[in-house]
């Protein structure tokens, strides 16, 4: 089920259960897990996109190891606030993972998130194909962490 708010999405959480950030492209999924106190963020891994039930076959292996109780996914929303074709295409991928498994989702804002990331990963002097590596996986941290820095300021 999609939760449009984060009050909302956090009523439905339960104790000690991690969340899975998502940084949904057309070519990977970046992936960021929350500690189960949901205080940090740790990226975690990047999937490369297949077919679809591949895709959440997956997830829900990490859902079951890691004992998830929410997602999170990055929702690319213009600088102007308004939703364009991939805020649709995100939209449909929570949707369809909803189908599969059931599992609250929230979609977040993630709003600058790969150009923060990058920009520090340039600060850090990587190289052009370490920051290809990290990029997927630490943008899904980025918003993982946005959601629970707010999760922990409301309780």
């Amino acid at each position: 089920m999609i939760i449009s708010s984060l009050p909302d999405f956090s009523a439905t959480l339960t104790k000690n259960q991690r969340l899975l950030g998502l940084d949904v492209g057309e070519k990977t999924i970046g992936l960021a897990l929350s500690d189960v106190g949901r205080i940090i963020a740790t990226p975690y891994k990047t999937i490369e996109r297949g077919k679809f039930s591949k895709d959440v076959g997956a997830l829900a292996d990490i859902i079951k190891e890691y004992g998830v109780g929410g997602l999170v996914i990055g929702y690319p929303i213009n600088m102007d606030g308004s939703e364009g074709p991939r805020c649709q295409s995100i939209r449909q991928f929570g949707r369809n993972v909803s189908e599969k498994i059931n599992i609250p989702i929230l979609l977040a804002d993630e709003r600058m998130s790969t150009m923060a990331v990058t920009r520090t990963m340039l600060d850090a002097d990587l190289s052009r194909a370490r920051r290809a590596e990290l990029v997927d996986k630490m943008a899904a941290s980025y918003i993982l962490q946005g959601v629970l820095d707010t999760l922990v300021r409301k309780l």
